[in-house]
């Protein structure tokens, strides 16, 4: 094929245009380890620090490297194509230590990778003449230097070392087809072929150590672990518990061969310094052990969480009784006698409370005898490599249920589902559908898995079905194809696709984009070639359907970039436009290839099937209807033909057409092109924000590594994303300082350089603190012994090891430092980690920078899971394979949330889809936040920078919609405060919700004009509507206290409130005292919890003696009471210093007076002689409360039935008014 230059154009050779720069590399863990450190590497400059750390820890060959290299000549391979191996002659001069080294230098771990790829394309006739060749080798070693593009990490690790180098090693069993010949045979060597796929689907027969079995199963993919690639396997053909053996027995199940397999994946690690072993883990849901493989991880999950606790308690409790044995007053035998020790009998009496087994118990006693004074009990911890992890089964591998069509639509129709033996296909059993989707989804939420496939989607997209259905798919589900087959990724950067200037800047480079795919699909379609296979099987099934793996990634941060929200039809248009180019132009490229080479040997057999699907891509990028798609259950979604921009969509219809006709006069080479990689560590290489098809996880993360250490990222695209706002340098800066921090404690509001010298801090140990602190998540990471030096920690600071040695031990606080010291001056340090509450931010723009995840401590935003799912929905139709995508969901997130996510992805055609709600797992590698800490005698959630990073979720926020309103329930508790102000009488009167919070109020103003009543009493409605929107209570008392205006001045008739600044500023005061427990805005200290009730009165006692002195009775009746029960429950009163106070039960007092009534006396009677005939007053009005009114006495009729009517008051008996309306 005949390439030319489009990176290259301008310099024709290697790097064009990249300089490189020496730099180190330090990964540490929180408490200051070091794991890995490296100095004096050479990578292109302007990589960020995670970049090269990624680099340097994981991708450069360590050890191994032949210090001394000569070039083998080959006939008809270019000189500079000619593979290298040890010069002999020139090692034995050198001394044994130094014959051999690592990579140190990025352009070598560049060289190796495109001058493999090259060497195997010129060998094989892919390219029409050197200078083709020479095009290929430059184009990719810039773009891999300039983060344009990087392939999947078994590439890294494993391709060209035996080209570059000329490493070799005994054969590991693997095989490989001959590219000319088609025939299958045995490697001879580790390396001379690489094995670059990291994605691989085994299959798995009903046998137990036969080829092919379960048993061999194990084997094939410890030489995939081995070598940093992963697989997953359908388990469905095993047979499920109980069913025949044909010896006579019964088996043991599906669930008993997967814990094997499950612990030998954990055996294999790759050294720590790659990724962890990658399985996945299928089964069918008409399997007759479905619902044990549903609740697997759930209940692992609980071993996990009862071996941390449970170890916990033993070391807390043994030791406790340990020391009561030696601590005793009693001497002698007595001291173990709980009978006589008292201490000892306490502490037996709580180890068995916590349920510590009483062997253990007698065990303490019996060791204190002997004299021991301390236990040591292994305590575990939650950590997801820890002892309890590594215990327990079912932690290597991604679980996924397979479901279909017909599955789901009885869910839908709560219908039946029959499970079926494998051994006969007889039905085993019937359940109802619901009640195993209910166990998958509550799994889900209990434990992020398992996750769903769609299987009748997957299969009507399958190129291939006259070969077989596709079963399985690798560990992350974006390659879905035929058993026994592999598949290696890369994917692009495609922020590095942008136009940057001129005409169209912030759009995508077609011609950029459409260059990359080409070059690309060759470099994957040669791995193939060259590449070594770990079965005979996956080698023969490789060599005929060669599927490939092109995705991209950082999508989100190319919305974030272009200040287009995640969540909004632009960006799901714009995510479909360019999967479709993507997709269409690597088919394209196939099917040029199999001009030159020929198709894929399995495309004459499935040529029609296959046909059917381009033609499915190409209506979706037309948008076409529903009706017009072939062979499809559910349509895709199309690209929207007027949001998407016109450029883009005109570009992926043009690349459509044209690989559509291409595939039709000539085939194609392979039988997939493109998937959705999941880019953790390749988008880290990258310089990525996002990874695939993500939003970024939360604009600061905190990433743990499987071979120890911690990565602080930043989300690098806020600045240039701000600048596209349209905001200024200085505001830009502002914003990013809050969000960031400024990585010094210099101008610290808190634990200052100042404050550090008067504890002992040198400027030697400040200069080691400061260079650590821009990478830190907390300042309390870089408090430790590793960066202060055990000598100036127990000398200068008097810390013993001990306290040095503790894990838990927080140096900051051990020197006096007090929680809101740490954090202030942590948020100045580290930040917020959100833009929210930043200033100049405008509120309009927030959703641009909206993330899965709530940001920080301090983030209320975030992407809902919806979005998640249309932003999938907008790709998959363009994808041969499908998305690794996580759909995340907040920590509040309920089962039904779980299932409606389920079935509107099935609905939305997509193939698989796995979610994570926040706090699911007990511990999570990616974090967005550190633990908070809950102080158990205060009752409120204290930031600690304590460095440990989250293993569980010990906080729930509430996150209420603003477009959702609380309704106020019909019949609601509250209370009447009366004061006066400046002589002018106010009345609130506040209405409650169920569980005592505040959600109305009411205004009343005595005596004064009818505007500003009115006035006064709209600000009450719309507080009322506020906080029934879900506005803090605490937002308005914040906005409004101190607010200054007349009257104001003495407040009388409050019993704590006796100053104001205005008549807001009263109110604001009154129901922050009441309902959030602050005393610092009363003047007067806490009275009896009695006045606080809503049914208190005050003092009556003046008003009693004053008001009624000389009042007569004019009038009696008789008057029947109605059926009224005798007891009712008091509404709730307000809350006091954050405390509930206990309902009470009051009885209602009904006088009887249903006898006649004696006539009136002629002369005038006392009040205190018609009192001793009627309830009192305050009797009257307590009980008018009770029953719903506001209490106030009509002044036509007398009665106490006076209801609010605006602002005014309406007596229900006789319809008089207070005279306002």
């Amino acid at each position: 094929m005949k390439l030319s230059r489009l990176f290259t154009k301008d310099k024709p050779r290697p790097f064009a245009g990249v300089e490189f720069e020496r730099r180190s590399s330090k990964i540490t863990n929180p408490d200051g380890t070091v794991v890995f450190e490296a100095s004096d590497i050479q990578v292109p400059q302007g990589w960020s620090q995670v970049a090269v750390d990624i680099m340097a820890q994981k991708y450069f060959r360590k050890a191994g490297v032949p210090a001394r290299l000569r070039k083998v000549p080959e006939d008809g391979v270019p000189e500079w194509l000619w593979r290298s191996e040890p010069d002999a002659a020139a090692l034995a001069a050198l001394s044994p230590e130094q014959r051999t080294v690592g990579e140190t230098d990025s352009r070598q771990l560049f060289h190796r990778l495109a001058g493999c790829w090259t060497y195997w394309g010129f060998k094989h006739g892919y390219f029409s003449d050197e200078d083709s060749a020479r095009v290929f080798y430059d184009e990719l070693t810039t773009m891999l230097a300039a983060q344009m593009v990087a392939p999947n990490s078994p590439q890294w690790f494993n391709t060209g070392l035996h080209w570059a180098y000329g490493i070799t090693g005994p054969a590991q069993g693997h095989s490989y087809c001959d590219p000319a010949t088609g025939e299958v045979r045995r490697s001879d060597n580790a390396y001379e072929r690489p094995q670059p796929h990291a994605c691989f689907i085994s299959s798995v027969s009903d046998d137990l150590v036969g080829e092919g079995g379960i048993m061999d199963l194990w084997v094939r993919e410890a030489r995939l672990f081995k070598y940093g690639s992963g697989t997953g396997t359908n388990f469905s053909t095993l047979r499920g518990e109980g069913e025949p053996l044909s010896g006579g027995g019964r088996s043991s199940g599906l669930m008993s061969f997967l814990r094997i397999g499950d612990r030998a994946a954990g055996a294999i690690k790759s050294g720590g310094t790659t990724r962890r072993a990658a399985k996945m883990v299928i089964v069918d849901v008409d399997h007759p052990d479905i619902e044990k493989f549903i609740d697997w991880k759930v209940i692992e999950e609980q071993k996990v969480a009862a071996l941390v606790s449970g170890s916990k308690l033993c070391a807390r409790h043994l030791n406790l009784v340990l020391g009561a044995c030696h601590d005793a007053p009693e001497g002698g035998e007595d001291r173990f006698d709980p009978r006589k020790n008292k201490g000892l009998r306490q502490a037996i009496q709580a180890a068995r409370a916590a349920e510590i087994p009483e062997s253990y118990v007698q065990r303490a006693i019996a060791l204190a005898r002997q004299g021991a004074r301390e236990i040591e009990f292994e305590v575990y911890d939650t950590n997801w490599d820890s002892e309890a992890y590594s215990t327990v089964s079912g932690q290597n591998s991604n679980n996924s249920v397979r479901v279909n069509d017909e599955f789901l639509r009885a869910v839908e129709e709560d219908g039946t589902w029959d499970l079926i033996r494998r051994t006969d296909g007889k039905i085993h059993r019937t359940v109802p559908a619901r009640e195993l989707w209910d166990k998958i989804t509550y799994s889900a939420w209990a434990c992020a898995d398992p996750g769903l496939q769609f299987d009748t989607t997957i299969n009507e997209w399958h190129t291939c079905p006259s070969d077989g259905r596709i079963n399985a798919s690798n560990p992350c589900s974006e390659y879905m194809f035929l058993d026994d087959t592999a598949c290696n990724l890369a994917s692009l950067n495609l922020t590095k696709f942008m136009v940057g200037q001129g005409a169209g800047a912030g759009d995508f480079d077609v011609a950029a984009l459409r260059h990359a795919c080409k070059l690309w699909t060759i470099v994957l379609e040669i791995s193939v070639l060259m590449a070594q296979f770990p079965s005979l099987e996956i080698a023969v099934r490789s060599y005929k359907y060669r599927t490939l793996g092109l995705g991209y990634a950082n999508l989100g941060t190319y919305f974030m970039l272009r200040g287009i929200p995640y969540d909004s039809e632009l960006a799901v248009a714009i995510c479909g436009g360019v999967t479709a180019l993507m997709t269409a132009a690597c088919y394209t490229t196939s099917a040029e290839l199999a001009r030159e080479h020929g198709p894929f040997p399995g495309f004459p057999g499935n040529r029609e099937s296959m046909l059917r699907v381009m033609r499915n891509h190409r209506r979706a990028a037309y948008n076409a209807p529903r009706g017009e798609y072939e062979g499809l259950s559910i349509a895709p979604m199309g690209i929207s033909q007027s949001v998407c921009p016109q450029y883009l969509l005109k570009a992926a219809q043009q690349e459509w057409d044209a690989a559509l006709g291409l595939g039709e006069r000539h085939g194609y080479r392979n039988a997939q092109v493109t998937v959705i990689a999941p880019t953790g560590t390749i988008g880290l290489l990258m310089d990525c924000d996002t990874t695939g098809i993500e939003p970024d996880f939360a604009l600061v993360k905190f990433k743990k590594l499987a071979g120890g250490g911690y990565f602080k990222i930043i989300n690098q695209s806020v600045p240039a994303a701000l600048a596209q706002l349209g905001y200024t340098d200085t505001q830009i800066a502002d914003i990013v300082r809050y969000c960031k921090g400024a990585g010094t404690l210099v101008g610290s509001p808190r634990v200052s350089h100042v404050d550090l010298k008067r504890k002992g801090f040198t400027d030697e140990v400040l200069a080691r603190v400061e260079a650590e602190l821009a990478g830190a998540f907390e300042i309390g990471f870089v408090f430790n012994r590793y960066v202060l030096g055990d000598d100036f920690c127990r000398d200068v600071l008097g810390f013993t090891d001990a306290q040095m040695g503790d894990p838990g031990f927080n140096m900051l606080e051990a020197l006096g430092f007090s929680t809101e010291d740490i954090q202030r001056a942590n948020d100045y340090v580290c930040g917020t980690m959100t833009v929210e509450g930043a200033p100049h931010l405008k509120s309009q723009h927030l959703p641009v920078f909206d993330c899965a995840n709530k940001c920080g401590r301090y983030g209320t935003r975030y992407i809902a899971p919806m979005a998640h799912v249309r932003m999938m929905a907008a790709a998959q139709p363009f994808l041969s394979g499908a998305i690794s995508k996580t759909i995340n969901m907040p920590g509040d997130a309920t089962v039904q949330e779980v299932a409606d996510v389920y079935l509107a992805s099935w609905k939305y055609a997509l193939k698989a889809n796995a979610l994570y709600r926040d706090g699911s797992k007990l511990s999570q590698p990616l974090s967005a936040a550190t633990a908070v800490e809950a102080e158990d005698e205060a009752g409120e959630a204290l930031a600690t920078t304590q460095p440990q990073v989250i293993e569980k979720v010990t906080e729930k926020i509430v996150h209420r919609y603003l477009a959702r309103r609380r309704r106020m329930p019909d019949r609601r508790a509250g209370y009447t405060q009366k004061a006066t102000i400046g002589g002018h009488k106010v009345y609130i009167h506040t209405g409650e919700y169920a569980d005592g919070s505040l959600g109305e109020i009411f205004i009343g103003m005595h005596k004064e004009g009818a505007a500003f009543r009115s006035l006064m009493n709209c600000f009450a409605i719309a507080i009322s509507l506020g906080l029934q929107y879900g506005v803090p209570l605490e937002e308005f008392v914040d906005a409004f206290v101190f607010t200054r205006f007349e009257p104001n001045g003495m407040v009388a008739g409050h019993p704590r409130i006796k100053m104001c600044t205005s008549i807001i500023d009263y109110i604001f005061r009154e129901l922050a005292v009441n309902y959030l427990g602050r005393n610092d805005l009363a003047h007067v200290d806490q009275v009896d919890q009695e006045d606080l009730e809503p049914d208190a009165l005050g003092d009556q006692s003046q008003a009693e003696n004053v008001e009624f002195a000389d009042e007569e009775v004019v009038s009696e009746r008789i008057i029947t009471p109605g059926p009224l029960k005798l007891t009712a429950r008091l509404p709730r009163g307000p809350l006091t210093n954050g405390k509930k106070p206990a309902p009470r039960q009051l009885a209602i007092e009904v006088e009887d007076r249903t006898v006649a009534a004696p006539a009136p006396a002629a002369s005038k009677t006392r009040q205190s002689a018609a009192a001793a005939a009627t309830p009192s007053v305050s009797e009257q009005v307590r009980v008018a409360r009770m029953q719903g009114y506001e209490g106030d006495a009509c002044s036509a009729c007398g009665s106490f039935t006076m209801v609010r009517n605006g602002s005014c008051l309406k007596c229900v008996s006789c319809g008089a008014t207070s005279g306002c309306s």
